[in-house]
């Protein structure tokens, strides 16, 4: 979930970009109708906290509370931070100073309350905890392994089976940071991004796959040469 909160300087530089693209695109005819019909800025409902209010289908909502992403490019952005105040905090959130952290706990306090909206719908399910993440469903080491991130002792994988087999209540929210210690923090160092370690992962899957293709060509072909002889 998303929100254009002003940045750490007073300025708002996300909403028009935002705005830019949902034009850019052309969007605006493709979003929900009744979201359209309820807000005066259609970009609005591109992002899920307007768009999900009038979605019927179940849905499961996968969420940091701490989005690393919106924290360093949105909402301390270099351009808000000249001399570099955030930047051991931005590196490490065990060195953010109080008053750096209660400024993040306002991210959190805005998503919560975005999520009230939700809370106690029997077709919704959420996992939000307090990681500095951003996605968590794409590598197995947060989904489903012996060390990923848990909330009630759940895994993201555990807590969506039991939304989607309907075994009860699926919605947990985590407390507030520091006091998660099965998060995975993915915080860039040495000047690499997390798009970069991203890139760099799924560069080295897909090398790996076509590893595989080649040695699973190399059997089929051996097989058919057998057969032929």
């Amino acid at each position: 979930m998303s929100f254009f909160r002003d940045d750490i300087s007073g300025n708002n530089s996300i909403r028009p970009f935002f705005s830019s693209l949902v034009a850019l695109q052309g969007a605006e005819k493709n979003l929900n109708k009744d979201c359209l019909n309820s807000t005066l800025d259609p970009y609005l409902c591109f992002f899920p906290q307007y768009a999900l209010q009038n979605i019927k289908t179940p849905y499961f909502i996968l969420n940091s509370a701490y989005d690393v992403y919106q924290f360093h490019h949105i909402f301390v952005p270099p351009s808000s931070d000249p001399r570099g105040h955030w930047s051991r905090c931005k590196a490490d959130p065990s060195a953010c100073s109080t008053l750096q952290i209660a400024t993040l706990q306002g991210l959190r306090s805005a998503m919560l309350t975005a999520l009230k909206l939700f809370e106690g719908e029997p077709e919704v399910g959420m996992f939000i905890n307090s990681c500095f993440a951003h996605c968590q469903s794409e590598l197995q080491d947060t989904w489903f392994a012996p060390n990923s991130p848990t909330l009630d002792n759940e895994t993201i994988a555990e807590l969506v089976g039991d939304w989607y087999f309907e075994r009860g209540a699926a919605q947990e929210i985590d407390c507030a940071y520091p006091c998660d210690s099965t998060c995975h923090n993915i915080i860039p160092s040495n000047q690499v991004s997390y798009w970069e370690m991203q890139m760099h992962m799924q560069g080295w899957v897909f090398e790996f796959g076509v590893y595989l293709c080649r040695v699973y060509l190399f059997i089929f072909s051996h097989d058919i040469l057998q057969v032929g002889n």
